[in-house]
């Protein structure tokens, strides 16, 4: 294994700064690696490995990102780019492949292990590096994006297979249909003929229509496709047909894009299995993850990286940890305003139980105590904020400290709320005021921002808001809460058209008379406090004989979030109420006269 340089430097190759690149080439057998580095080769080595149709080129934002803080390598895979090409199908097979990328840590960094980065068929490569006994010791850390190991695939496949039900089985059949090009690689003559004669030429245009993609054209593109054709034909039948069992040597961090047409979220259900110490991060982006998303993939390798070299690991990472089987939530952290108690309280532990860490928020600061360490006892990290939800100072500090301290939250549900009841000629203008600030203000502030932060991280996420079934159906006894609880309901339905693009779903949830502390609590405008008193007994007696419990009101939320529904109608007044106000309205109106208050 030589290195051969363009005059040959004294040293292994000049030692590029931050923003200046060294070219240079590497001898692997009888094939010759182009490769160029960026950064200061004192510092941790990170290796960047491409897909196909790629060459390293794909890198370039990314290696610039990476370069202020390591030694960044990419090289052109053998038959990509400036690299040679071998004539024979059998050169292209991992094994030879695992000959090259030692071949280029031994050039660039002999004596210290490297971070493994790969994307695409750079990935499938990167799991045959990360399982090769002759790399144990070698490799400090591997990221994988959109590529999976063909032998792990072919166990998962197996799995799903020997014990065949209908979820299992579309699982399956959703990655065969994803991985209908494989097949056509395999066809005589037909995949080099397309690239010669039209999609060599066309390659940025199909990308950009097909994967919203930007990409340069590049000089080497059509033999870039041609002749890594070899790369599927030389392993996909071998290892699908005659798997392997590899086990990772090293930590591994599965960056999942949630959008990606070609490789399923599901590939990654089994790598506990396979992998000791690992981390799974989903990304709402599709396949070209390099190009699209730079910045957020950077940042995700930075903290592996830095963590492995013997940094903290920071509390992103420590989400995305798998120690066990996955669950819905496993890596999420969720914000729930009004945790304290009630709904928001069985929300949140109903998120903690499916694997979701807790930020609870509350302006009680006892009860978001007592759900966090409920939270904790569930093996979950837990915290907690007093907030004020309707003042947008303490919203924006709570965004900040959330998106600062924990990088950001993947599910929030706005929740906090209080009730009102009494007519529109008794409330007064403070009344209005009071409610405002707390069921549609905290609701308006905690989506805002919340959703502002979402999008920058591009990682996706849920916004859940609590509504009511009061946001069907008028009532002369609850014109205020029941207004409140209808604007949440169209800000909800205009924000999730809104965010839908992002990959951020929105949710409203409207239970029904569920048995809480809120009616405890409940103003009943324009009477004394001794009435009030006794109304709110009522009241109370009343939701306890419906006895729709708050616990229902959390698995429905649940439900939101894992089918990303718009409206969550839940107990049987909430849909009743529903239906009179699509079908029936003029008996909504009649049922309005009615004074439903307990006297």
């Amino acid at each position: 294994m030589q290195l051969l340089t363009e005059p040959v430097p004294p040293t292994l190759y000049e030692a590029p700064s931050a923003t200046h690149r060294t070219d240079f080439k590497v001898r692997s057998g009888d094939v010759t690696l182009a490769a160029k580095a960026w950064g200061d080769p004192t510092r941790p080595t990170v290796i960047l490995v491409h897909g196909y149709p790629d060459n390293s080129e794909v890198w370039d934002a990314l290696a610039g990102l990476l370069a202020h803080d390591f030694h960044v390598v990419a090289y052109d895979v053998r038959g990509a780019g400036q690299s040679t090409a071998p004539t024979r199908t059998k050169a292209y097979r991992l094994g030879k492949l695992t000959d090259d990328f030692i071949a280029v840590i031994d050039a660039v960094s002999p004596n210290r292990a490297v971070h493994l980065v790969a994307h695409d068929w750079g990935s499938i490569q990167g799991w045959e590096f990360v399982t090769e006994e002759r790399l144990r010791g070698r490799i400090a850390s591997y990221t994988s994006c959109s590529g999976p190991c063909l032998d792990h695939v072919a166990y998962w496949m197996r799995a799903r297979l020997l014990r065949p039900t209908p979820r299992s089985i579309g699982k399956v059949l959703g990655q065969l249909v994803r991985s209908w090009y494989v097949l056509l690689f395999h066809l005589p003559v037909l995949p080099g003929l397309t690239w010669r004669l039209w999609l060599g030429r066309a390659w940025p245009r199909v990308l950009r229509r097909v994967e919203k993609t930007q990409i340069a054209p590049r000089p080497t593109q059509k033999q870039d496709g041609i002749r890594g054709v070899s790369l599927y034909r030389a392993n996909f039948i071998r290892c699908l047909f005659t798997p392997r069992k590899r086990y990772a040597h090293a930590p591994v961090q599965v960056i999942v894009p949630t959008l990606d047409k070609y490789v399923s979220p599901a590939l990654s259900e089994d790598l506990s299995r396979w992998v000791p110490k690992y981390w799974r991060r989903e990304l709402t982006a599709r396949h070209w993850v390099p190009v699209t998303h730079p910045e957020q993939m950077a940042q995700m390798v930075r903290e592996l990286v830095e963590h492995t070299e013997g940094g903290d690991e920071p509390e992103t990472l420590q989400r995305a940890r798998m120690d066990s089987a996955r669950k819905p939530l496993s890596g999420k952290l969720a914000v729930v305003t009004g945790a304290g108690s009630g709904i928001g309280r069985c929300i949140a532990l109903e998120f903690a139980k499916q694997g979701a860490a807790m930020v609870a928020v509350d302006i009680d600061t006892a009860g978001a105590e007592r759900t966090a360490t409920l939270v904790r006892l569930l093996g979950h990290h837990a915290y907690v904020r007093k907030v004020d939800v309707g003042s947008a100072e303490q919203m924006e500090a709570l965004a900040d400290w959330v998106g600062t301290e924990l990088g950001g939250a993947d599910i929030v549900v706005n929740n906090a709320g209080i009730g009102m009841a009494g007519g529109v000629l008794d409330t007064s203008a403070q009344d209005w005021e009071r409610i405002l600030h707390v069921n549609l203000w905290g609701v308006i502030h905690g989506s805002r921002l919340f959703a502002q932060q979402m999008v920058k991280r591009g990682n996706g996420g849920h916004i859940i808001n609590t509504a009511s079934a009061a946001a069907f159906a008028p009532s002369r006894d609850l014109p205020a809460y029941a207004t409140t609880k209808a604007a949440v309901l169209m800000l909800s339905e205009c924000m999730r058209g809104e965010l839908a693009g992002q990959g951020i779903g929105v949710s409203a949830i409207c239970p029904g008379f569920a048995e809480t502390g809120i009616m405890a609590a409940t103003q009943y405008v324009g009477a004394s406090a001794q009435e009030q008193d006794r109304m709110r007994q009522k009241a109370t007696k009343l939701y306890q004989l419906r006895g729709l419990q708050p616990e229902t009101v959390a698995k429905a939320a649940l439900r939101a979030v894992l089918r990303n529904k718009p409206v969550v109608a839940i107990g049987i007044e909430a849909h009743s109420m529903r239906f009179i106000s699509r079908y029936m309205p003029w008996l909504g109106r009649t049922i309005a006269r009615i004074s439903m208050v307990p006297r």
